[in-house]
């Protein structure tokens, strides 16, 4: 997580605005200094007190009370911040931002405003779908305003929709991936396509042959491109992984639709990493109808699916192509081979069945291996650092 960046939070006023004493907790958590204005209308929900106690800092909500006399508040404030976060945004706030009123200490230092500024709307479902909120919308849209999105639920009206403030994990992921992105811009105009996760091969409507991935790899290398400013394109078999912000996401279950998904944008791409645990055989036949147990042992005929690295070893013309070698036996043997065999640029072999390094864990321990035969050999590193390393080394590839 970055540190010192300076979050100026406006809360306005609805019942989310307890969100927003978490989400300022959290943002403190991870090493940002948060300045905090009021509404008045936000502070019958939450007292000041509060929001001073978890910032650390005095919290704004008189246009007229000037804490230091030494500058004006609103415009100190304004210069100050490098993002404005409004959270919650009422129907109330968006409108008064949409059309330049500044009457209170919130509205007059954002018209002051020159950091980016961020809104995450809260408001009943049929609010959110007035026409003319959503023309302010559209309006702040134009003006360069960024949303985040609010998401869908029980709302505190009783109502079910869209309208719920996002939650503050979120929130503060958007801003440190926002801040890391703007820091490091080494893959900037470079499409990436990333798969991840397990693939599934039905036999029947209840049961599936599969593996143990959870795409925590492939989640990680996406989230790490994004990072370095990549335009990046995940191609996800089923996961409960939340996909990371920034990345366009392609679900797919089985491993021909993970074929097509691939292949359909292989050429617009500049580099190619793929770390999905692909089937490598499905059912010959699929049942319409759950397959009834017999006495005796049952045999299902399996047929192989389409190699998708291999294909895209034949079809790669300027594309970097990275694959994955997951084995349990003769690791670097296997991948030598499988690096040439399938015409990739570099391979990632780890061994499965060592501590730390199998399906489902939080850290990895693997090797690369290229075409000259050299092999870059890592220790144990969580997942996000291996993705760094993976990409730092593709982005060298890239550039040869």
């Amino acid at each position: 997580m970055l540190q010192g960046k300076k979050i100026l939070l406006c809360v306005s006023g609805g019942i989310a605005v307890y969100k927003a004493a978490a989400l300022t907790s959290k943002l403190s958590q991870a090493g940002h200094e948060v300045k905090v204005i009021m509404s008045r209308s936000a502070m019958e929900f939450v007292a000041p007190l509060t929001f001073q106690t978890l910032s650390r800092n005095d919290v704004y909500f008189d246009t007229f009370d000037e804490k230091n006399s030494k500058v004006i508040a609103h415009i100190d404030l304004a210069d100050w911040a490098d993002l404005i976060l409004v959270a919650p945004a009422t129907a109330n706030i968006i409108g008064k931002m949409a059309n330049g009123i500044a009457d209170n200490m919130l509205t007059t230092t954002l018209l002051a405003a020159t950091a980016p500024v961020w809104i995450a709307p809260a408001m009943n479902v049929h609010m959110y779908d007035h026409p003319a909120v959503k023309k302010n919308i559209q309006t702040l849209h134009e003006y360069g305003y960024q949303f985040i999105e609010p998401s869908e639920g029980f709302l505190a009206c009783g109502y079910v929709g869209k309208g719920r403030l996002e939650e503050p994990e979120k929130i503060v992921q958007l801003i440190s991936s926002f801040f890391q992105k703007e820091k490091d811009a080494s893959l900037q105009g470079i499409n990436v396509l990333v798969t991840a996760g397990p693939t599934i091969e039905k036999l029947d409507p209840v049961r599936y042959f599969s593996n143990k991935s959870t795409g925590k790899m492939g989640y990680a290398i996406a989230e790490e491109a994004v990072h370095m400013g990549a335009k990046v394109t995940l191609v996800s078999g089923p996961s409960h992984l939340p996909v990371p912000y920034g990345v366009e996401v392609i679900k797919v279950e089985t491993a021909e639709e993970m074929f097509q998904a691939v292949t359909d944008r292989y050429d617009e791409q500049d580099l190619v990493i793929k770390s999905a645990a692909v089937a490598d055989y499905r059912p010959a036949e699929i049942y319409g109808h759950k397959v009834k147990k017999q006495d005796g042992p049952l045999s299902v005929e399996m047929e192989r699916t389409k190699d998708i690295l291999k294909e895209l070893g034949k079809r790669k013309t300027n594309q970097v192509l990275v694959g994955f070698a997951a084995e349990t036996e003769n690791v670097a043997e296997y991948a030598k081979s499988k690096l040439q065999a399938k015409n990739l640029d570099m391979i990632v072999s780890n061994n499965v069945n060592m501590e730390g390094s199998g399906f489902g864990t939080d850290t990895n321990r693997v090797a690369f291996h290229f075409k000259d035969g050299s092999v870059m050999e890592l220790p144990m590193l969580s997942k996000k650092e291996v993705a760094k390393e993976i990409l730092l080394k593709a982005e060298h590839l890239l550039k040869e």
